[in-house]
């Protein structure tokens, strides 16, 4: 389990099932019309995927200019978001 964490690999599979869950939305908003429409989902999952990229990067111990610009692209991804729900 160690492995997992240090290797940064754990990002990679909590990255996986997000995808998958997208997928998963997506087609049940295909098949039913209801739920949230595609580009709710990629609102809603992408401040998400953006801070696993930066755990991600963390756990690699990368530049701290690509952990700082995924940090930031969640924050907006989120404000977006919420923008976006006010709206409704």
């Amino acid at each position: 389990m160690a492995a997992l964490f240090s290797s940064g690999a754990i990002a990679d599979i909590v990255v996986a099932v997000m995808l998958a869950e997208a997928v998963g939305l997506g087609l049940h908003w295909r098949c039913t019309g209801s739920g949230l429409d595609p580009a709710a989902s990629a609102a809603m999952l992408a401040p998400g995927l953006l801070l696993l990229l930066a755990l991600r990067v963390a756990l690699d111990r990368g530049w701290w200019g690509w952990m700082a610009l995924a940090l930031a692209g969640a924050g907006l991804a989120h404000g977006l978001d919420l923008a976006q729900r006010a709206r409704r």
